[in-house]
């Protein structure tokens, strides 16, 4: 396999190991940084997806604990079966409107002016639910066994709004979750759990409904993708879990906003050719 293709498998699965998790959108700035390094076409965008199965890895390893003590308490502990329950409930808005839309917005709305659209847009919506929670009444929910059934289908719809390309996953479920009444930790720390069947599942429907694209000799850029978004996406959460003890979320608002302008302008001006 030519270097070149390792490099670049890398540098994807760096981008979507720092943008997973964090409300800035990893679709957005996979398909951004694919049209920079000349990595586009259908074997990309499954490789985009595949990836984030490594990002997911990361939420894993981290929350072992977590996940083990859910599993092996899954027949005796009522919090271990709501836990599940809830990712169930969550993951069905987003499964269900993907399989409805989802290939009609990935022909209209995989493409970097929409990306970037929607860049400034959520970053607006995060600035004006920062600048709505000062002052309001303490959360409602501040842990995840907390969250009842209701919640979950509430962040499950949120979550859902991740299917425009740009908006951010996690974003969306974290801000969804202040909206909806849950302290900033407990809407995080949901978006990462809530990741684990909904990145897992969208790999394997990938896998097998673009199959005839999978070769053995794109195998080590696959490993290649896989293992870098793993470690960036590891390093990134165990961040970002410090990060929302201390600060809310206007820095990656304005990061969002100005960086959806650029893009904007380096289109308008002709300085980029985003469109591949």
């Amino acid at each position: 396999m030519e270097l070149t293709i390792l490099i670049k498998a890398a540098i994807l699965g760096v981008v979507e190991g720092l943008t997973e998790f964090l409300p800035i959108s990893s679709t957005g700035h996979l398909i951004l940084a694919g049209q920079l390094i000349g990595f586009t076409g259908e074997k990309a965008k499954l490789f985009e997806i595949v990836i984030q199965s490594g990002a997911m890895l990361a939420v894993v390893i981290e929350y072992r604990a977590r996940f083990l003590g859910a599993l092996t308490g899954v027949f005796s502990d009522p919090l271990a079966r709501r836990f599940w329950l809830n990712l169930a409930i969550a993951f069905m808005p987003l499964a269900i409107l993907g399989l409805l839309f989802g290939s009609a917005i990935k022909a209209r709305l995989f493409n970097p002016v929409a990306v970037a659209t929607a860049f400034i847009v959520g970053g607006f919506v995060i600035l004006w639910v920062e600048r709505r929670g000062r002052g309001a009444a303490p959360p409602r929910v501040t842990d995840v066994d907390a969250m009842t059934a209701l919640d979950a289908f509430k962040l499950g719809l949120a979550q859902a709004c991740a299917l425009i390309p740009g908006t951010s996953r996690s974003g969306a479920t974290i801000i969804g979750g202040m909206l909806f009444g849950l302290s900033r930790r407990a809407a995080t720390e949901f978006s990462f759990f809530l990741a684990v069947p909904t990145l897992v599942i969208a790999s394997l429907y990938s896998l097998y409904k673009e199959r005839a694209l999978l070769s053995a000799d794109d195998l080590g850029m696959w490993a290649m993708g896989f293992f870098t978004a793993f470690v960036s996406a590891y390093a990134c959460v165990r961040w970002l879990i410090r990060f929302v003890a201390t600060h809310d979320f206007r820095v990656f608002a304005w990061y969002r906003i100005v960086f959806g302008v650029l893009v904007l302008a380096t289109a308008h001006m002709g300085w980029i050719d985003w469109r591949g």
